[in-house]
Parts: C-alpha cells; structure tokens; sequence
C-alpha cells in the first residue's frame, strides 16, 4: 500500500545531476582554469603581438599576403570554448527534465532543484557577458567624457 504513495523521484534526480553538471561547467572557465593554467603574462603577449604586427607590415609593403603562423590551442583555451556551450545546454536540460517531472507528479522538491541548478547555470553565464557589456560602456563613457562628448 505504501507503494502505491511514494512519488518517482527519476526525472528530478537526473535533472538534479545534469543541473549541478552545468553549475560545475559554468564556473569552471572563470575561476579554476585561471588557477590550473595562468594566461601569459602581459609583457610576453604584448611582445608577441609587437611581432605580429610587424610581420603583417613587412609582408603588406613585400606585397604578399600574411599567413599568421599556426598556433595550436592548449587544452584550456579548448575548455573556454566549450564549457560555456556546455553549461548553457546542460542548464536547459536540467531546466526541461524538472518541469517535466514536475508534469509527471514527481517529488516537488527534487524538481525545484533540478530547475533552479538549470537557471543557476544560465545565469552564471548571462552574467558574466553582462560584465562584460558593463565594462564595455563604462570605457566608451570614460573616453567620451575624456572626449568631452557627454
């Protein structure tokens, strides 16, 4: 007789797995890549790009055109490409598996979860292109005002 009340709990726990999946795949490309493989230091990509430049000039008044060399991506640059796909898939998964056990009569709780670890996720992304969107207006508002345009 008590089986017959206990609720399936399936889709909410997969949703609660895959959700906390994408939390992990949000964050990760921030905040741990940086600690595990640092980016160059500032004086060696400004060196570089110094190179560049003056490879592009020299091939342009050559008169042939610039190959940049080939560069092959290190595993994190391959990371920072991909986790954020990840994390915003993995989220909406997470997102649709909790409110279609929410649908089925699952367990309230354990699809709340899954749903709020799905929009956790999103939101960790959006916010940080939104950061980025912020830092982009507050130069073009100091160069404007620099500027005196404002």
């Amino acid at each position: 007789m008590t089986d017959a009340l206990t609720r399936s709990r399936r889709l909410g726990a997969i949703g609660c797995v895959i959700g906390l999946l994408a939390l992990v795949a949000a964050v990760l490309p921030h905040w741990v890549l940086p600690v595990i493989d640092p980016p160059p230091p500032i004086d060696k990509v400004i060196v570089d790009v110094g190179h560049r430049v003056k490879d592009r000039l020299v091939a342009r008044l050559k008169g042939v055109d610039y190959q940049a060399p080939v560069r092959e991506p290190s595993w994190t640059d391959r990371l920072h490409q991909q986790l954020p796909m990840a994390a915003v898939s993995l989220g909406l998964l997470a997102i649709i598996l909790g409110v279609i056990g929410q649908l089925r009569r699952e367990e309230r709780h354990v699809a709340a979860m899954a749903t709020t670890l799905g929009g956790c996720a999103i939101a960790v992304q959006l916010s940080f292109v939104l950061m980025g969107v912020l830092v982009v207006m507050a130069l073009l508002y100091f160069l404007g005002d620099f500027l005196a345009l404002f």
